[in-house]
């Protein structure tokens, strides 16, 4: 069963938190106006800081459907929205030029019919005959080549799709989408005049911290703190590849497996490859630089 829409951005802010989602509230403003105004709405900023989550949240929250394109290099019309089944449609040929009764013009137009159409992300999103619209999220969209972002311009600013051989097929009650990309490049004016727009950023410590309690149920308080601390602390240096609000969660499941009840630089430096992806990252957190966080972090705890 779906649910209404949030009435007030405070009331989409307790919705979302419900839901142990736990945004600013400039993300839940935008969020409420994306609603109200049937607008997609496109989230930008460093990975790990929930955009695809939000998607996925708001989804449950409203009970609705998720579809998810995954945004990668070459996708193109036929992985997003749609493509013929060229081999059935062959089979029907086939079939028909063994039977000297079959119409040739009603097969060609037959062979462009709903029944020969393989829909992709996009296309079921606009569905007319789903129950319900559902929550489309365009993951990544920066992983894609720069072209694919014309195929986008129709859905985003429309609801619809435009099939040469079918005709146009129109949502009647368009998607809840979101767009999420973490600025490996520019997106195009276009595609961002069509949405709007909220940068995501790395949530304050006690933002962090209680993201944590939620996240990981039976963290114990102080561990939680000196997890945040440390990250937080760690998120100002000059790295390659900064941890997100999901590597402060893997890291604190990871120590909560080792039974740490603190941090010491020893499991610091054991488990730097859940928080650090890259080699260089990880060369230059080991030794004397990760421990000196961390007494900044005990010393910034007795203060």
């Amino acid at each position: 069963m779906t649910q209404n829409l949030p009435s007030s951005v405070d009331a989409t802010l307790e919705a979302l938190i419900a839901q142990d989602y736990l945004p600013d509230r400039a993300l839940a403003t935008a969020l409420y106006l994306a609603l109200k105004l049937e607008r997609p709405l496109f989230l930008e900023g460093e990975p790990g800081t929930g955009k695809t989550e939000l998607a996925k949240t708001v989804a449950t929250m409203l009970g609705r459907p998720l579809i998810r394109l995954q945004c990668y290099e070459g996708l193109d019309l036929a992985g997003a929205a749609y493509e013929w089944n060229y081999a059935r449609q062959m089979i029907e040929i086939r079939l028909a030029e063994r039977d000297p009764g079959v119409a040739r013009e009603a097969l060609a137009a037959e062979l462009f019919s709903e029944r020969f159409l393989i829909p992709r992300a996009l296309l079921k999103a606009i569905d007319s005959r789903a129950p319900v619209a559902p929550v489309l999220l365009i993951d990544e969209l920066d992983r894609a080549d720069e072209p694919f972002e014309a195929f986008l311009l129709e859905v985003l600013s429309d609801f619809q799709i435009t099939i040469p051989e079918f005709g146009t097929v129109r949502a009647v009650q368009p998607p809840i989408v979101f767009l999420t990309s973490n600025r490996t490049r520019e997106i195009h004016d276009a595609v961002k005049r069509r949405c709007l727009y909220q940068w995501v950023g790395f949530p304050d410590a006690q933002r962090e911290y209680e993201i944590l309690l939620r996240r990981v149920p039976g963290v114990a308080e102080g561990l939680a703190r000196q997890i945040v601390g440390f990250i937080q602390k760690l998120r100002g240096m000059d790295l390659f590849k900064l941890p997100g609000i999901a590597e402060t969660i893997e890291w604190t499941r990871a120590l909560m497996e080792l039974d740490a009840i603190e941090l010491d630089p020893q499991t610091v430096q054991d488990t730097l490859g859940v928080l650090l992806k890259y080699q260089d990252d990880i060369a230059r957190m080991q030794g004397s630089e990760s421990a000196r966080l961390l007494a900044e972090v005990r010393e910034a705890a007795r203060a």
